[in-house]
């Protein structure tokens, strides 16, 4: 009886440790990722990530890093495109089209509590952009959705596309 018992404590123990390290690994397999692969995995960016290939800066942002990016969610560039009236292929072609993306890249980590409202923060573009909080904003782009980790840094989303 005292053998069954001891069996049955062990099963449930084992239960919720594997219930728990599948819930942790779960959480951590975007942390994985480097940011190019978490953009390609969420799947409302491939506006970007085609971008970032054209431009030759996906591997830069596969690389070491650490590296902070704001980055634009399709709706975003469909928004721009219409503002520009323009085409995908258009913009894709875009002399500045490197630029504008190092526009949404900073150096280093910065995680959402490390903004500070009037912040400016220079870019990879050798630009700098402001940060206002409340609500949190970069330049006039909203963060819809901060603190999304990878590998090599972090990513917040913006509703709207930077252009220097």
């Amino acid at each position: 009886m005292l053998k069954k018992k001891l069996a049955m404590w062990l099963f449930a123990i084992m239960l919720v440790l594997s219930f728990e390290s599948g819930v942790f690994a779960a959480e951590n397999s975007q942390a994985a990722n480097n940011i190019v692969d978490v953009a390609k995995g969420a799947g409302n960016f491939n506006t970007l990530v085609a971008a970032l290939e054209k431009a030759g800066l996906a591997d830069t942002l596969k690389g070491k890093g650490p590296f902070t990016v704001f980055a634009p969610t399709d709706e975003a560039f469909a928004m721009l495109l219409k503002e520009l009236g323009i085409t995908a292929e258009e913009l894709l072609a875009r002399d500045d089209l490197k630029n504008i993306l190092l526009y949404h890249v900073l150096p280093g980590k910065v995680m959402s509590g490390d903004l500070k409202d009037g912040m400016k923060a220079k870019t990879l573009a050798d630009k700098t952009v402001e940060i206002s909080l409340n609500p949190v904003k970069v330049n006039k782009a909203n963060v819809v959705k901060a603190d999304i980790a990878a590998s090599n840094g972090v990513i917040h989303v913006i509703d709207k596309v930077l252009l220097p």
